[in-house]
């Protein structure tokens, strides 16, 4: 087995090679410009970028035009959130988000609150989950944008995406999603889930790093977006810049693939990643899992190991690599803002680790991070045992 072990897979995943493979043209041989409309290095750019959007646009239920190309799901956020609130400030000035979105929308919220937008943040239960009731009781008729992630970066729970929608609808209020989690892992259709906006990335996906899609619903009633970055008028005016030709065909080719597998993938990992759980859980007493119980990506295990500091397992486990939480929050020291938000005192969040489990995981993977993970937890609090012990002796012999 090859070490050290990645279990990190909500941060990025490893690119698949059938990606790459599709990639490396554009990057040599076929290096137009897909702008460039007078030539056939241009035509041949085009069309890759076409195709691909059309295998994109087939990931989410989506129709080809519906999709903007962007560097990530953060931009698309940015665009999705800021592009509405400017484009429909003459209709209110509210948005709805959860307490538990990813920074790239809290942050962006923020922004538009300093800019004279109200924002309300609606809290979740012990699970993550969020209802669609909340979401109603916060709708005013001011509210110009609901948005809540598909499912959760760091404890996994997936949200009624669905039923959040159907309310939305119902009330005349745009709804977005954050799938960056979620897209290429759950089956996801746009129309059925009743979303006007969708935010994702491929590198979440055994895609490159450096591009991500906003999907914006076209059919009536229009979507006022009003651009954010100018320039050019490239992806229908929303999205000025040179595309990025060769991500964006490994973006399509990761989508096409991860539809096409999406169905065996899910079983196998959800089957190792119970194994994870049970085999850490047995052995230990101690041990809480975050996160919805069933609605939950199968590629997570966020876990609460007690009597423990998380920085300091992972530091005696180098060979495995895993999380405490976001990786775009790395540099942040506080603790948490999502499992704070479960309900998470502050020593439990900073005694829980992020597994997260891919398409390139192996079973024998598995068994040794459940050995070592045992093991280190084990040792931890046996240390931190010794050191209570000595204490309370030094203190008995002061006194």
């Amino acid at each position: 087995m090859k070490r050290p072990v990645y279990l990190d897979n909500h941060s990025t995943t490893r690119l698949d090679p059938r990606v790459l493979e599709v990639m490396l043209p554009f990057l040599n041989e076929q290096y137009g410009n897909a702008a460039s409309r007078q030539h056939e290095f241009g035509w041949m750019a085009e069309a890759a970028v076409e195709k691909a959007r059309t295998e994109v646009a087939g990931l989410i239920g989506a129709v080809p035009s519906e999709i903007i190309f962007t560097s990530g799901a953060t931009e698309s956020i940015n665009l999705a959130l800021k592009g509405i609130a400017e484009g429909n400030g003459f209709r209110g000035n509210h948005l709805v988000a959860a307490t538990t979105e990813h920074r790239a929308v809290l942050d962006t919220c923020r922004r538009l609150e300093e800019a004279g937008f109200r924002v309300t943040r609606v809290p979740v239960d012990s699970c993550g989950w969020v209802s669609a009731e909340q979401i109603s009781d916060a709708i005013t008729p001011e509210t110009i944008l609901v948005t809540i992630m598909t499912a959760n970066n760091e404890i996994g729970t997936i949200a009624p995406v669905s039923e959040i929608g159907r309310v939305c609808r119902e009330r005349g209020v745009l709804f977005h999603t954050d799938a960056t989690q979620a897209a290429g892992k759950v089956p996801m259709d746009v129309a059925s889930l009743q979303v006007d906006l969708m935010s994702f990335s491929a590198h979440k996906m055994y895609g490159p790093k450096g591009i991500g899609a906003l999907y914006v619903r076209s059919s009536k009633p229009g979507i006022r977006l009003t651009a954010q970055v100018d320039g050019g008028g490239h992806e229908r005016g929303m999205r000025s810049g040179t595309l990025n030709v060769p991500a964006i065909v490994g973006f399509g080719e990761a989508a096409r693939i991860s539809l096409a597998e999406m169905k065996d993938e899910m079983v196998r990992i959800r089957a190792l990643r119970d194994r994870l759980v049970t085999g850490i859980t047995s052995q230990l007493e101690g041990v809480h899992v975050n996160g919805h119980p069933t609605e939950r990506l199968v590629q997570n295990a966020n876990m609460t190991f007690d009597g423990t500091r998380a920085d300091r397992l992972m530091m005696d486990m180098k060979d495995i690599a895993v999380s405490t939480g976001s990786a775009c929050s790395s540099a942040s020291p506080e603790p948490s803002h999502v499992l704070r938000a479960i309900g998470l005192k502050d020593d439990d969040v900073l005694a829980s680790i992020r597994f997260g489990l891919g398409r390139f995981t192996t079973d024998e993977e598995i068994s040794y991070v459940i050995g070592r993970t045992v093991e280190t937890v084990r040792k931890a609090r046996s240390r931190a045992s010794g050191r209570a012990h000595n204490e309370s002796l030094h203190a008995n012999s002061v006194s």
